[in-house]
């Protein structure tokens, strides 16, 4: 009940804010739960994939059909998606990747760049699609950016940048998010009727991991 009530109070937090608010994630409960964990555990450069990863209810590809990925080192999104959105295809040197994290202390996704696999520059500068099966009102999910430095050698880490989208295709919210070195939890909610997809890009000097997606399961019993 507990739980319960803290979602509630999120997503009245986000309709007084914004289209979709970002809220702190432990406070969502989630049924749905992407950790590729099923996945082989390998070490990097891990395992690329040449069509979207699946779990109940979500579909994780590259971008959405009617998107030009763009750009160098990282990965950019240009052009709207089509209506209704659908994941585009992809290669499997440049689109995704699974490999064993340490920072996670498990296996984790690596949006594969431009540089495409097996390249360390590669390993994180890509961009990542998330496509539900039904609207979801709420997503929480983990980024690391990069390990901590305690000599400052490394340069500071960067943004990623994630956009909600409509079935429709339409933009329904965008938020930036500043990156620190480590595990990063996000949390989102909406406070209209939800969002279909979401895309990540990011511009972090040494890229992106992402575990822990969790969102609303679709409502089975009608």
């Amino acid at each position: 009940m507990i739980r319960a009530l803290a979602v509630a109070f999120a997503f009245t937090q986000a309709a007084a804010a914004g289209p979709v608010e970002q809220v702190d994630p432990e406070s969502l409960a989630l049924a749905g739960r992407m950790d590729f964990e099923t996945l082989p555990v390998l070490p990097e450069p891990g395992q690329a994939h040449g069509a979207p990863l699946t779990a109940p209810g979500l579909a994780i590809g590259e971008a959405f059909a009617g998107q030009t990925v763009t750009g160098a080192p990282h990965d950019r999104l240009a052009d709207a998606p089509r209506a209704p959105l659908t994941l585009a295809p992809f290669d499997a040197g440049q689109g995704l990747a699974t490999a064993y994290h340490a920072g996670f202390g498990s296996n984790a996704l690596f949006p594969l760049g431009p540089a495409g696999f097996p390249a360390i520059e590669a390993r994180g500068e890509g961009a990542v699609a998330l496509l539900f099966e039904a609207d979801a009102r709420a997503l929480a999910l983990k980024i690391h950016a990069d390990y901590h430095d305690p000599l400052g050698a490394r340069p500071p880490p960067g943004t990623a940048t994630l956009r909600f989208y409509s079935r429709a295709g339409d933009l329904i919210d965008r938020h930036e998010i500043a990156l620190s070195q480590g595990v990063a939890g996000l949390g989102f909610v909406s406070a209209g009727p939800g969002f279909a997809g979401v895309t990540i890009t990011n511009d972090d000097p040494g890229g992106i991991a992402i575990d822990d997606i969790r969102y609303p399961l679709p409502d089975l019993s009608g």
